[in-house]
């Protein structure tokens, strides 16, 4: 019996560590988040580096609802290197409410992660993300290309936040064909 505490004691830490649920200090989820004005198609501009984006261009993220009331994440990105597609589906649910921006997000089973809109302009057309702490940051827009007043907004935005924008990647969002597809993450 204290064999099979110890195990349940233990799996649930495991599962626990897996879940990175929670908003860096000094960043504010926005508020009045409406979420049927964020689905849809949003491009990539800038990012901090991951393993699951790397080498990746012509990275895009659709929003849809669920039928249970959550998001369907379908994340994008072209491989240049294997001329392929690749993509991770993924669900997310409010953590705290609908009408604030802070989500969370798993493309892995049972472990998820924070999605946190800290910055959304009125139009619904820019949005900076971040995750649970300042190793994420995300620059997505409704279309490919931003002029260079709305990036340097969001630099200088980050910067003040203290993400270290010194590291950013800047997505080339050139037109690319869709040859076949793989998922992000899979390797040959």
């Amino acid at each position: 019996m204290q064999k099979l505490l110890l195990m349940l004691v233990a799996a649930g830490s495991l599962m626990l560590a897996g879940c990175e649920i929670g908003v860096p200090k000094g960043i504010t989820p926005v508020k009045n988040f409406d979420a049927q004005r964020y689905l849809g198609d949003w491009f990539e501009i800038a990012r901090l580096e991951h393993s699951y984006e790397k080498g990746l261009n012509n990275i895009t993220a659709n929003y849809s609802l669920r039928e249970d009331g959550g998001i369907r994440v379908l994340n994008r990105g072209y491989d240049p290197e294997k001329k392929e597609w690749r993509t991770a589906e993924g669900k997310a649910y409010f953590v705290e409410s609908p009408d604030i921006g802070y989500l969370k997000v798993s493309f892995f089973g049972p472990f998820y992660g924070s999605y946190v809109v800290f910055d959304l302009d009125e139009a619904y057309q820019y949005s900076y993300v971040t995750g649970p702490d300042r190793k994420y940051l995300w620059f997505l827009s409704r279309t490919a290309h931003v002029d260079d007043a709305a990036l340097k907004r969001f630099i200088k935005k980050a910067d003040e936040l203290g993400f270290d924008t010194t590291k950013l990647i800047y997505v080339d969002q050139g037109g690319v064909e869709a040859p076949k597809t793989q998922a992000m993450g899979a390797r040959d």
